[in-house]
């Protein structure tokens, strides 16, 4: 119902408040049950499903829980992707994208596997920010830092081929 969309919402945004007041664990615990309520709705419009899981595994990479980040990310990227759903080109879906790469680049002992799987994902996750929102918008800006880094970590573990 509508009014259980602006509960899970207003659930959502709080759970994201929690994590800026530093009350990680609490917030992760919200965005958890927001997030399980949401595949319970299951609904056609796929976009609060996608946010909230990606809020959820963003919180997680924080919390050092990259193992269940990851999977989270895999199991919304395809849904995310999907062109009668959001698309390669929508803000949320580059969003999942840069959140799987981070968590595969941070997790301690990341593989050089990992990291060329973030290298590939950011690379185009980075074009597309460029092309949809220019060279100069903040969020493009911010994931060619990030494929840098990614880039240097793998450089750092012997790769020849970045």
């Amino acid at each position: 119902s509508h009014d259980e969309e602006c509960i899970l919402t207003a659930q959502s945004c709080l759970a994201n408040c929690l994590d800026g007041l530093g009350r990680l664990a609490e917030s992760i615990v919200l965005m958890r049950a927001t997030y399980a309520r949401r595949v319970e709705l299951n609904g056609p419009e796929p976009y609060d499903l996608v946010v909230t899981g990606g809020n959820l595994a963003s919180l997680l990479t924080k919390a050092n829980q990259h193992a269940e980040a990851k999977r989270l990310l895999r199991e919304l990227l395809p849904m995310a992707r999907r062109e009668k759903s959001l698309g390669p080109c929508h803000d949320s879906t580059m969003d999942v994208e840069e959140w799987l790469a981070q968590a595969l680049h941070r997790a301690p002992g990341a593989s050089r596997e990992d990291l060329r799987e973030a290298v590939s994902i950011l690379e185009g996750t980075v074009e597309r920010r460029r092309r949809v929102f220019g060279p100069a918008h903040p969020l493009t800006v911010w994931c060619e830092e990030e494929l840098v880094d990614v880039r240097e970590a793998l450089a750092r573990r012997g790769s020849h081929k970045v």
